[in-house]
C-alpha cells in the first residue's frame, strides 16, 4: 500500500532503533535503570550546536554507573522537587511524574555525568533513575529527555552552553532517520517558516497558535478566534486535538475527499476510519496548517493518517488548548528557539 499527497517527503531511508524519546514539554528527564550501554558515535556541527540521531543513547543508568550519586533528602535539590518529589528512602531522593495521558516513572532523583561525546558532556546532570513505571511507555526506548521550561529540565539544565535552542524531527516510521539538536541549527533561518512561541500558565509547555486550516487548498471557513487557547507541542502525544468547531470542519472536508473510499467502524478516538483492502494507491487531499504571521506547514502524506484513521480529533470544547501530536510532526524539523519566543518549521528535513 503507498500513500500518497501533493507534496511527498525527501527523505532518506536508513535503519534505526530509537531509544531515547524526547519529550517537548517535560520537565524531569528520566532513565530506565541500567540503560542502553554506550553511546553510537554522534555529530557536533560547531560549539553552540550539539546533533545526535534520536537512536543515540545519552546517559548511563543509575545502579550501572559508577559515577553516580543520588541526593539526600534533605538536599536543596530534593527539597526543590515540588510537585515531582516523592518522599525518601534510604535518605535518598524520589521522584513521582505523571504524565497526562495516565503514565507514570517513578524512582530515585540521581546525578550523573551525561557524555554525548568526547567533546561534548554535562557534569553532574540530575535525573530520575526509574523503578517503576505504569502505562504505556515504549519498551525500545531507554528513557525520556524531558525539554519542557522547568529547572529539571535537559535544556535548562545545558543552558549555559548550548543556550534554550533545540529541534528534532520525528521519522514518518522505523526505517528512516530522525535526529534531536541542542543549539542553534547550522542551517539558514531562511530555511524555516517562523511562528511565535505561545506560553502557558504551566512554564514547561510551548505553544503555537493556529489561524486557519485547508483540506485540499481549501479554506475550512474556521475563524481565528476558534484557536483562541492556543496548541500545545507534543512529541509524545500521537495525535492532534482540535477545538471542536475546528475538528468537525475538517472531518467534513476530508470525508467528501475521501469519498471513494470505503469507510471503516471508528478506533477509540479516531472516528474517521477507512477499509484499504485491495487498495494499492491512496490518494490523500493535502492538509495545510496556518500559524500566527503566516507561517504555512503542508503535512507529509504520514502525518494525515493512523492505523487508517484521520490522524486528528476533537478536544471537548473550543476553550481548551489543542495539542500538536507526533503525527502531524512527522518528518518536519520543529524548532524551539524559547528565550526568542520562536518556533520554525521545516519541511521535509528527516
Amino acid at each position: 500500500m503507498r500513500l500518497s499527497n501533493d507534496t511527498p517527503g525527501d527523505s532518506k531511508k536508513t535503519q534505526s532503533d530509537q531509544n531515547y524519546q524526547t519529550e517537548s514539554y517535560g520537565n524531569v528527564v528520566h532513565a530506565h535503570v541500567g540503560g542502553a550501554g554506550h553511546p553510537p558515535p554522534l555529530k557536533h556541527q560547531g560549539s553552540s550546536q550539539l546533533r545526535r540521531n534520536i537512536d543515540a543513547s545519552a546517559a548511563a543508568a543509575g545502579s550501572r554507573s559508577p559515577s553516580s550519586a543520588p541526593f539526600s533528602c534533605t538536599s536543596p535539590t530534593c527539597t526543590g522537587l515540588g510537585t515531582y518529589a516523592n518522599g525518601c528512602v534510604n535518605n535518598q531522593c524520589q521522584y513521582r511524574v505523571v504524565y497526562p495521558d495516565g503514565t507514570s516513572t517513578s524512582g530515585s532523583y540521581i546525578a550523573d555525568l551525561l557524555t554525548f561525546d568526547a567533546s561534548n558532556a554535562v557534569p553532574s546532570f540530575k535525573f530520575g533513575c526509574s523503578h517503576a513505571e505504569q502505562g504505556s511507555f515504549d519498551s525500545r526506548a531507554a528513557g525520556i529527555l524531558a525539554l519542557g521550561g522547568g529547572p529539571e529540565s535537559l535544556l535548562s539544565q545545558t543552558a549555559s552552553r548550548y543556550g534554550k535552542v533545540f529541534a528534532y524531527c520525528i521519522p514518518a516510521s522505523s526505517s528512516y532517520s530522525g535526529f534531536f539538536i541542542l543549539g542553534v541549527p547550522s542551517l539558514a533561518s531562511s530555511r524555516y517558516v517562523v511562528t511565535p512561541m505561545v506560553r502557558f500558565s504551566q512554564a514547561t509547555f510551548y505553544g503555537v497558535r493556529l489561524r486557519a486550516i485547508t483540506v485540499g487548498g481549501q479554506p475550512l471557513g474556521v475563524g481565528p478566534t476558534v484557536f483562541a487557547a492556543g496548541s500545545v507541542l507534543d512529541s509524545r502525544t500521537d495525535i492532534t486535538r482540535l477545538p471542536p468547531t475546528a475538528y468537525q470542519a475538517l472531518r467534513a472536508a476530508f470525508r467528501s475527499s475521501m469519498s471513494m473510499y470505503r469507510s471503516a467502524p471508528p478506533k477509540g478516538i479516531l472516528d474517521t476510519c477507512y477499509d484499504f483492502t485491495g487498495v494499492v494507491n491512496i490518494k490523500l487531499p493535502k492538509i495545510t496548517l496556518v500559524f500566527d504571521r503566516n507561517a504555512v506547514v503542508v503535512l507529509d502524506s504520514s502525518g494525515i493518517l493512523f492505523h487508517d484513521c484521520l490522524a486528528f480529533a476533537s478536544n471537548a470544547n473550543d476553550r481548551m488548548p489543542g495539542i500538536l501530536g507526533s503525527v502531524q510532526q512527522q518528518t518536519i524539523e520543529v524548532l524551539y528557539n524559547v528565550d526568542g519566543g520562536t518556533v520554525g518549521f521545516r519541511q521535509g528535513a528527516c
